[in-house]
């Protein structure tokens, strides 16, 4: 048994839905997760667009583990506003409910403890109870109203969550943690002309009532709990697909995701398995989402602005369509080891990838993010602590701030160091359909998925292969500085050998001759190679004036016509080079994709954090007193910022999910 650390009780975990498969602390909630089994919840809510507030109940249905739990605690937020807190014991013979005392204490910056007095006489081991808490929400962290003009469409305004990791509790009360999964149904209750989605299996709506059903019939930790309401439509393009816009938006998007989302998945089955949420719905959300995309499952979220870069679209949505097995099936049980999510799921994205449009392909996308890796640990140094796949979390410490791509290209090159070790791609393919059976909506830790691969394969845990000197297990997991073993991209080396080929001959001093120049035809390349070429040369700047000179020349205009990838890349060498005569085209590129909210307020409110001499940058290069930055800047901007001033205390917002 495990020592419940809120009531000093002694409690056994019990083996039910969802539950962790060892015992373990998880900092970054204030909880007692461990001394109950939740085996469902319900969300009724009404949304007030005008005020801005959710408003209703949440019912959670408990069954403690042992006797004399006085107390239970749930993860909540100073924005939530509790108005009361009853219970029930279903089979009791008690008709009415029992109203609860309760008190709301600190916890850390991004939440709050919920401790509520239990009516002792009533608990009994196994038997369950059910808690139902009125609370109205307010501006929490989680909950992101937009009026009319911040959305694409400009007509209606719009409201979606954002759960990942720890906003979920300035949405409604919980345990908090990935260690806790349980089905759930929602009501929600919105005034005419708008439409509700969630992150749920089932839906229905009453058109006379202006009511949304949802449930959500397989165990889901909080965070993967998401909602959207506003002017929605939606396309079918699969049998179990379909795609969700503004109308402004629809066409565009059905246009360019046509039908590869049902060939992805049929990919990945082939590859881990059945697919096991039944629907594969996407809906693209307005540039003033948080994040690139969210694998909210049944419901991916993804920002709009991703529709201009195909190749990037693909490899997002093909990432947390991954998630559908690795990260919402089988779930890191903490956030101290996010990669079991996000490595594995970056190893599953590159395999269907490599199926479905050959190897060469994939090679070329994982050397631009193995770049952007070594690049990451360039600033901040091999011996920095957030390197570790195991980080440990100092309480009080925000799981989302530590989210950078150790996480994603450390994780996946350990996987693909698992993959090589087995000998067999197509082996370890097995190994990872198997994996997801045993352990599908179940909570792990990295030592279960260890356990499982040694045990899978014998013949290595006879070799001692996790002790294998210099690349020890132990070591990738809790050792800093750069992976012990990255795979081989040589089957990419048709599209990446003429990107450094080009990067050589504009690394010289001197400008290069311009005939040999032209013979490397840029308006041929992928996006891949065009964005692998701008980051090895923003590796090498500053550069020479009359080498960004040359540069300028050649591709400045071609780069006009090309993505946001490509020209936040161009436009990041612009300022680190200080190239003045293309300033101009930064400021535009900024303007451009801001969203065109004004505030009067002379104080300008930058989307969470940016560095402030970005701030200063973009205001040296807009001197109107009248320009106002807006509150949200969209994924491509805060990209910019980041690349132009890296800091290690700015949250990584280029990094999927």
């Amino acid at each position: 048994g495990t020592t419940c650390p809120r009531s000093g009780v002694c409690v056994v975990v019990l083996p039910g839905p969802g539950s962790p498969l060892c015992p373990l602390v998880d900092v970054a909630s204030a909880s007692n997760f461990r001394c109950f089994q939740l085996r469902h919840f319900h969300l009724d809510l009404r949304l007030n667009f005008a005020v801005k507030e959710m408003s209703g109940w949440l019912v959670l249905d408990l069954v403690p583990v042992q006797p004399g739990v006085q107390i239970l605690v749930l993860d909540s937020h100073p924005s939530l506003l509790i108005h009361s807190i009853d219970c029930k014991v279903p089979g009791s013979g008690q008709e009415e409910p029992v109203s609860l005392t309760y008190r709301v204490d600190p916890f850390t910056d991004y939440g709050s403890s919920l401790n509520v007095s239990l009516p002792t006489a009533a608990l009994k081991p196994g038997r369950l109870i059910q808690i139902t808490i009125r609370y109205t929400t307010t501006d929490g962290p989680a909950i992101w109203w937009l009026d009319s003009e911040l959305t694409c469409g400009q007509s209606r305004p719009l409201v979606f969550t954002q759960g990942h990791s720890v906003c979920n509790r300035s949405f409604f009360p919980s345990f908090d943690t990935p260690a806790v999964k349980s089905t759930y149904t929602a009501t929600v209750r919105v005034p005419d002309g708008v439409t509700v989605l969630m992150s749920a299996s089932r839906s229905s709506y009453s058109k006379q009532d202006r009511v949304f059903q949802f449930s959500m019939e397989f165990p889901v930790p909080s965070y993967l709990v998401a909602l959207v309401a506003g002017d929605l439509q939606h396309v079918d393009v699969g049998p179990r697909s379909r795609v969700w816009a503004e109308p402004c938006l629809l066409s565009c998007a059905v246009k360019k995701l046509g039908g590869s989302v049902e060939r992805w998945l049929a990919v990945a089955e082939q590859l881990f398995g059945p697919y096991l949420w039944g629907r594969c719905d996407i809906v693209f959300l307005p540039p003033s989402f948080p994040i690139v995309a969210m694998e909210n499952p049944c419901l991916t979220f993804i920002i709009a602005s991703i529709l201009e870069s195909s190749e990037f679209l693909l490899i997002d949505v093909i990432h947390e369509i991954s998630h559908g097995w690795f990260g919402n099936a089988v779930t890191n049980a903490t956030w101290e080891e996010m990669w079991l999510s996000e490595g594995l799921a970056t190893y599953a994205q590159r395999r269907i990838t490599t199926e479905a449009y050959g190897e060469a392909f994939t090679c070329l996308e994982t050397a631009v993010r193995l770049d952007a890796l070594h690049r990451q640990l360039r600033l901040l140094g091999d011996n920095n602590p957030v390197s570790k796949l195991q980080v440990k979390f100092e309480p009080g410490v925000n799981p989302s701030s530590l989210m950078n791509l150790f996480t994603y290209e450390k994780g996946f090159c350990f996987v693909s160091y698992l993959s090589e070790i087995c000998g067999d791609v197509r082996r370890f393919d097995c190994f990872l359909r198997d994996y997801i059976s045993e352990f599908k909506f179940k909570s792990v830790v990295a030592q279960d998925l260890i356990d499982y691969f040694l045990g899978y394969f014998p013949e290595l845990k006879d070799a001692a292969i996790a002790q294998r000197e210099g690349l020890e297990f132990e070591r990738w997991l809790s050792g800093c500085g750069p992976p012990l073993y990255e795979p081989d991209l040589s089957a990419g080396g048709a599209l990446t050998r003429p990107v450094q080929d080009l990067c050589d001959l504009w690394r010289s001093s001197d400008p290069p001759d311009l005939k040999t120049v032209a013979t490397f035809d840029l308006s041929a390349w992928s996006t891949f190679q065009i964005v692998l070429f701008l980051d090895r040369m923003l590796d090498l700047s500053p550069l020479p004036h009359d080498v960004m000179a040359g540069l300028s020349g050649c591709y400045s205009s071609l780069f006009d016509g090309l993505n946001a990838e490509v020209q936040i890349r161009w436009l990041q060498m612009v300022v680190r080079n200080s190239f003045y005569p293309e300033l101009p085209r930064v400021r535009a590129f900024l303007h451009k994709h801001v969203s065109n909210d004004t505030a009067p307020s002379s104080t300008v409110a930058l989307h969470r954090v940016l560095p402030s001499h970005c701030t200063e940058f973009y205001r040296r290069t807009a001197p109107s007193s009248t320009v106002a930055l807006p509150r949200v800047l969209p994924s491509h901007c805060t990209e910019f910022y980041r690349r132009t001033a890296p800091s290690t205390t700015v949250t990584l917002h280029r990094v999927l999910p």
